[in-house]
């Protein structure tokens, strides 16, 4: 899979009305904030239908703009034919209004995105995947399941309007607790989505570390063995409701659900020890790299399909030796990297395609 040509008008500061991208490697080179990573932004939200980094859609749209659009035509191998993903975002008022579009059809729901423009994304960000907050790992699952399983998306998504049910009427039973009886109609639906979430991200991260592990001790040479661990917040899939059920009076006092997979998180071990805790940072950092590329190879096996990376300003946060071994690995599918100058590593690599951004434009 890949971008044959990329449009992005009033997105960020982008002002591109069609640019061609090789299948292979597009170095996008610039100075500091000329709109090189809102260029992989405008990407990564024609696969996903979300920001990689505002919190708000309106947030995307330029300050001198009422409205955005960014459009991709993607060529996949598997069918051989190009098809056309649209986003569409409007300013009303402090709000927006999105819309997307696939060969022009209208996408009602977000489920009928995913799988359509496979991406994965590699950002300075991701370097925190392993030292940050469970947060930042829940998320990882999530968005990498979703790709390959819309079923996934709706069961997250129907899982979290259920907590949020939940939750409201937990501070209501502060007050009034006469209708606490109600909590375990919430509690049998929280325990159906929650389990089959569970399970989902048990055959994914069983998948994704038999993966990383190989790719880790290629990177290490063999001394260093990385192991993932999915830490489920509720140890008994069957005892699911029941553990809802027990934690009722500690969740009425605190106004939440203190437990279920929204508490869930991931352990990241070298030599079977916490590289979050005990890690250095280059073992941090080869533990990420090695996730990412173990990504790529799920996709892969998952989909027949290949996904188009993209690569912002990471060369710059790797040492030599990283650097070598991760552009080693993307000579047959379609990469986008961005950079502030053009390292000779770069140069080096065969098909190269090389974009200047300046002003929210590109010059060839």
């Amino acid at each position: 899979m890949w971008i044959d040509t990329l449009s992005a008008v009033g997105f960020r500061n982008l002002n591109i009305l069609s640019q061609e991208l090789t299948p292979g490697v597009n170095i996008i080179h610039g100075m500091n904030a000329q709109g090189k990573t809102s260029f992989l932004e405008a990407v990564y939200f024609c696969a996903f239908g979300r920001s990689l980094r505002a919190g708000n859609d309106k947030d995307l749209v330029n300050f001198d703009k009422s409205t955005a659009h960014v459009r991709v035509d993607v060529n996949t191998q598997l069918n051989g034919y190009t098809s056309t993903i649209d986003a569409h975002i409007e300013k009303v008022g402090q709000k927006s209004i999105k819309g997307l579009m696939f060969n022009r059809v209208p996408i009602k729901h977000m489920k009928d995105l995913f799988g359509r423009l496979l991406v994965v994304m590699f950002s300075p960000d991701d370097l925190r995947l392993v030292k940050a907050g469970p947060y930042e790992r829940r998320r990882f699952m999530d968005m990498e399941i979703c790709q390959l399983s819309p079923i996934y998306y709706s069961d997250l998504k129907e899982y979290h309007r259920v907590l949020k049910q939940r939750n409201a009427l937990l501070k209501i039973l502060q007050k009034d607790k006469t209708q606490q009886e109600s909590l375990s109609i919430w509690d049998e639906q929280l325990a159906n989505y929650g389990k089959r979430i569970m399970r989902a991200r048990f055959a994914f991260i069983e998948k994704i570390n038999r993966i990383a592990k190989e790719i880790h001790l290629n990177i290490t040479q063999g001394t260093e063995e990385l192991q993932l661990i999915y830490l489920p917040n509720v140890s008994d899939m069957e005892a699911y409701a029941d553990s809802l059920k027990k934690s009722q009076t500690r969740d009425i006092a605190q106004a939440t659900t203190t437990v279920g997979i929204h508490k869930d998180d991931i352990n990241f071990t070298i030599d079977n020890i916490s590289a979050r805790f005990y890690g250095s940072q280059g073992q941090q950092r080869t533990a990420a790299l090695s996730i990412k590329l173990a990504e790529i190879e799920i996709i892969k096996k998952s989909t027949n399909e290949t996904p188009v990376l993209l690569l912002d300003d990471v060369l710059s946060e790797l040492d030599g030796s990283r650097q070598n071994f991760l552009l080693k690995q993307i000579t047959n599918l379609q990469t986008l990297i961005t950079c502030t100058g053009l390292e000779d590593v770069l140069l080096n690599l065969k098909d190269h395609n090389i974009l200047k951004m300046q002003n929210g434009t590109i010059r060839k």
